[in-house]
């Protein structure tokens, strides 16, 4: 258990960071299988525009590797 005062806020921090991190993480997996599963072109391109936007500020962030992020826009950019 967390005794110093530095610990116990690393602690409370650490845990804000990875519910964030879970969450923004989601709402990218979510963004990325809408793009697969759209079913008309307008559909399609609207769910694209928004997993890019979504995958660059993941890269920026560090989030997810900028090379992984440039891997997976390409591999949507097919589909």
């Amino acid at each position: 258990m967390a005794r110093s005062k530095q610990s116990v806020k690393r602690h409370r921090t650490d845990g804000i960071k990875r519910m964030r991190n879970r969450m923004k993480m989601s709402r990218l997996r979510t963004a990325m299988r809408k793009v697969r599963e759209a079913s008309s072109p307008e559909e399609k391109e609207a769910a694209w525009n928004r997993a890019q936007s979504l995958l660059d500020k993941a890269g920026r962030s560090r989030l997810v590797h900028p090379n992984k992020v440039r891997r997976i826009k390409s591999k949507l950019s097919r589909v």
